[in-house]
């Protein structure tokens, strides 16, 4: 794929359902796998935050699982979207870093319960959803990754080993959605301005 070139984004499936009522059971869920995890969740419980009895949940999702699913492949396709959208292709590759990954830091920042269930409940869900969710990771990873190449072919980074510092700014940006807000950091801009200038560092770049 040249740098020109769009990611290819996979687009929105039938579980990611553009009605309002699937769109408000997507909210309700996400809250309640945030409070209580996954497990500690039944769809009782979600049909409860919503005045709804279980059974009115079915005609938009079939079960638990499914929910997840939809929740996990909504938000990990706006990441896509966001960072895509975030790269300034034109210039350089340490103003394209900083720029994709303030967005990136922010968007876990901000939608921090949110990103905890997208991020770290992966392992509940299907193979089959699992190996989905996967692709739209790669799709993600792969936003940075291009951006570190073209640093290290132009000789503005400095990287002895492309896939790992790609994982390790990669692993820095989703872990903000587990512990923010914390450490002495409320606002979601303060941590997006900290972490480009970390990912610039680890790329041997100047700020």
């Amino acid at each position: 794929m040249s740098e020109t070139d769009a990611v290819r984004l996979t687009r929105p499936n039938t579980v990611v359902s553009e009605s309002k009522a699937a769109a408000r059971i997507r909210v309700a869920a996400a809250e309640a796998f945030a409070e209580n995890g996954y497990g500690g969740t039944t769809t009782r419980d979600i049909a409860a935050r919503l005045g709804l009895s279980p059974a009115a949940m079915y005609p938009h999702y079939k079960s638990k699982e499914e929910l997840l699913y939809a929740i996990s492949y909504e938000g990990h396709l706006l990441c896509v979207e966001l960072l895509t959208a975030a790269d300034p292709i034109d210039e350089t590759p340490a103003v394209r870093l900083a720029s994709v990954v303030r967005a990136f830091t922010s968007w876990q920042a901000t939608h921090h319960a949110r990103g905890r269930v997208v991020q770290y409940e992966l392992t509940a869900l299907s193979p089959d959803h699992y190996r989905e969710i996967l692709t739209l990771r790669r799709e993600i990873s792969r936003v940075i990754e291009r951006i570190i190449r073209a640093g290290a072919k132009d000789g503005s980074f400095v990287v002895p080993d492309v896939a790992g510092v790609n994982l390790a700014i990669n692993s820095l940006c989703v872990d903000v959605c587990r512990w923010f807000p914390g450490g002495g950091f409320t606002d979601p801009d303060a941590v997006a301005d900290l972490y480009a200038e970390l990912a610039l560092r680890l790329v041997g770049a100047g700020t």
